[in-house]
C-alpha cells in the first residue's frame, strides 16, 4: 500500500463519523428552518407585521384608523387574517412577488363575497334588512337578488353605492363620510 493509499483510506469509523456530523447538520438546518417559518407564520397574525412591506402600509392604517369599514372591524377585534385567509403556499408567492417587484400599486381590490362577510354578520342580517328600508327601496333587499356585499361595501377603500349605477334615491345623501358621496 502506497503512502497515498494510505491517506486516502478511511476507516469505517471515521466514516461514520463524518456521515454523522452531515446528518446532525442538516437535521439542525431542516428545524431551524421549520422554526424560522413557525415564527413568521405567527408573525404574520399581527397587522402590523403586514404593513412592513410598503405597498399594505396604506391598507394597515386604514384597518388602524379613520372613517373606513376596515377601522370599524379594527375597532372590534378583527385582524386582517380574519378576513384574508391565505394558504402558505400563497402567503410565499405574495412574498415573492414583493420582494421581486411583480406587484401592482395600489393593489388590486379584493372582493368579498357575500358567504364571506355573513360569516360574521349572518345573526344581524335581518336587522340590516330592517334598518335600511329607506322610502320603500332597500338597498339590502335588491331587485338584482343576493348581491356580493362588496359591491358596496369596500374595506380599505370609500364604500359606494351600487344602486347609483341606475337610480338616485334621497337617502343617498344621508350616508357617512366613509361613503363616495357623488358618481
Amino acid at each position: 500500500m502506497t503512502e497515498h493509499d494510505a491517506q486516502n483510506s478511511e476507516t469505517p469509523k471515521n466514516f461514520f463519523l463524518r456521515k454523522k456530523r452531515w446528518l446532525i447538520a442538516a437535521m439542525v438546518i431542516f428545524f431551524l428552518g421549520i422554526t424560522i417559518v413557525a415564527a413568521g407564520l405567527k408573525a404574520g397574525e399581527n397587522p402590523r407585521f403586514c404593513a412592513n412591506c410598503h405597498i399594505i402600509e396604506p391598507y394597515y392604517q386604514s384597518w388602524k384608523e379613520g372613517p373606513l369599514l376596515a377601522a370599524r372591524h379594527s375597532a372590534e377585534n378583527v385582524n386582517c387574517t380574519d378576513c384574508h385567509q391565505a394558504t402558505i403556499v400563497e402567503k410565499m408567492h405574495e412574498g415573492f412577488a414583493y420582494v421581486t417587484g411583480q406587484y401592482e400599486d395600489p393593489l388590486k381590490e379584493r372582493s368579498a363575497t357575500r358567504e364571506d362577510c355573513l360569516k360574521c354578520h349572518q345573526d344581524d342580517w335581518q336587522q340590516t334588512v330592517t334598518a335600511t328600508q329607506y322610502d320603500h327601496r332597500n338597498p339590502h333587499d335588491s331587485h338584482l337578488g343576493e348581491i356580493d356585499c362588496s359591491l358596496c361595501h369596500k374595506m380599505h377603500r370609500t364604500s359606494e353605492v351600487y344602486c347609483a349605477q341606475c337610480h338616485e334615491f334621497d337617502w343617498f345623501k344621508k350616508l357617512g363620510s366613509d361613503w363616495k358621496q357623488s358618481q
